[in-house]
């Protein structure tokens, strides 16, 4: 996308965006028609990957990466 098109995309977003009194429909399908407008072959797909929900670490590996943390901050905060 280059920066005409994203101009053009903003600013449909913010004159159609139903949290500022947009009509939803309207948007969905400007939306849409922005998105088939930008689906080429070299396109970067990472904005279209599925979402993937990461655990939290355990309780210990999180106790273990704040001390490591905490050792490099203060090492580094040394004065040689």
């Amino acid at each position: 996308m280059n920066e005409q098109e994203r101009a053009a995309y903003r600013a449909f977003v913010r004159e159609n965006h139903p949290d500022r009194g947009g009509d939803p429909e309207v948007f969905a399908a400007g939306i849409e028609r922005f998105r088939r407008a930008s689906e080429e072959p070299d396109e970067d797909p990472r904005y279209d990957a599925p979402v993937e929900v990461v655990r939290p670490l355990p309780f210990p590996v999180r106790v273990g990466v704040a001390l490591i943390r905490t050792w490099h901050r203060r090492r580094n905060d040394r004065v040689q």
